[in-house]
């Protein structure tokens, strides 16, 4: 564990900036708009919770000497479960109201309480308000909260920063070899590796590594300014640019993630390290991290707003459609901010050992 001295305040700068463009990458994705990579903001997201998480574990565990498993668990909960059911109940609402399509099942509805959506959406399908199709990622990040601070424990223990980073880094490639198994091995569909847990789990690995070795808010740099600004950023730029051109469907689905991930690793570093710099300067407007502090409730409202408004008014198309669309869940997701969020974090505040 290295010894540089800690920043111990939960704000991060660039993390609401790059929420903010995530978020938005899969709204415009959602809202028709082509050639728009959403997977890519739900690998962003992905990326963004294993660092955080991790890196507050981190502080905890230097501060206290432990981690508090009940505590952890209870902060999860209060900061997903209350939006989460809220926007779950609003699109079983609107659905019995007849003002979304299709129908809502016991089966497809308790596999969204209880967090395994993403697989019954692989195995069986249908039986969902069609605008939560969503909350699948919300599945796999809950899986891994699951694991993550016992593994981390486990780590803290018996490895160095540096042995945790390559552990962490293992996984990353037993995950990417599992994608290859089921790709080139048993041919399973781009729904299994690109829905299921087990196979997208190193999308927040990665941020899990960056977290325990060469923490840009906890670490000392490892490389010069200037080459991670010069050399670094560029190649995670142009790898990630590769993973999205490249369309070949078996690469997509078993080496996509994992390039993806390791192009953000030099992106993410630079974004923390130097806020002010370039491009990453918009990401620290004050606007841009508005924008990222909504971005959890506009992730859980966008795609129903925008379905409800494609079936009931549906001369809205284009531009029309996503502005109307954008404006509405704002609106939803400003209001669920302030009434639900903004408590419960406060509620959370009593469940914190980082100070």
């Amino acid at each position: 564990m290295s010894s540089h001295p800690e920043n111990k305040t939960t704000y991060i700068p660039s993390l609401d900036g790059m929420r903010a463009a995530a978020i938005l990458i899969v709204f415009l994705d959602h809202a028709g708009l082509k050639g728009i990579p959403g997977g890519f903001g739900v690998t962003v997201f992905f990326f963004i919770s294993g660092y955080l998480i991790t890196t507050l574990l981190r502080q905890e565990y230097q501060i206290h000497r432990s981690i508090n498993f009940k505590y952890f668990f209870i902060r999860r909960i209060l900061r997903i479960w209350p939006a989460f059911y809220l926007v779950l109940l609003l699109g079983v609402a609107l659905t019995q109201l007849h003002l979304l399509a299709g129908e809502i099942t016991l089966p497809g509805f308790l596999s969204q309480c209880l967090h395994f959506t993403n697989y019954y959406s692989i195995y069986i399908g249908g039986g969902q308000a069609i605008g939560s199709g969503v909350y699948w990622s919300l599945a796999v990040e809950e899986h891994f909260y699951l694991a993550l601070p016992l593994i981390y424990v486990f780590m803290l223990k018996r490895l160095n920063a540096r042995q945790q980073m390559y552990l962490f880094a293992g996984l990353c490639l037993a995950d990417l070899l599992w994608r290859c198994v089921l790709v080139f091995g048993f041919g399973v569909s781009s729904t299994r590796t690109y829905y299921a847990s087990d196979t997208r789990f190193d999308s927040l690995l990665f941020g899990c590594a960056l977290a325990v070795y060469g923490n840009p808010v906890m670490d000392p740099p490892a490389l010069s300014e200037r080459r991670i600004k010069y050399v670094f950023v560029p190649i995670g730029i142009g790898l990630i640019l590769f993973s999205l051109l490249y369309r070949n469907p078996e690469f997509r689905e078993t080496f996509r993630y994992s390039i993806q991930g390791i192009g953000l690793l030099p992106i993410f570093i630079a974004a923390i390290r130097f806020p002010e710099w370039g491009p990453f300067r918009l990401l620290n407007l004050k606007m841009v991290r508005f924008i990222g502090l909504l971005s959890y409730s506009l992730y859980l409202v966008h795609h129903t707003i925008i379905l409800t408004l494609k079936i009931n008014w549906p001369h809205l198309h284009g531009a029309l459609l996503g502005t109307y669309s954008l404006i509405l869940s704002f609106t939803l997701a400003y209001l669920i901010y302030v009434f639900v969020e903004i408590p419960f974090s406060r509620l959370r505040k009593q469940f914190k050992q980082v100070s």
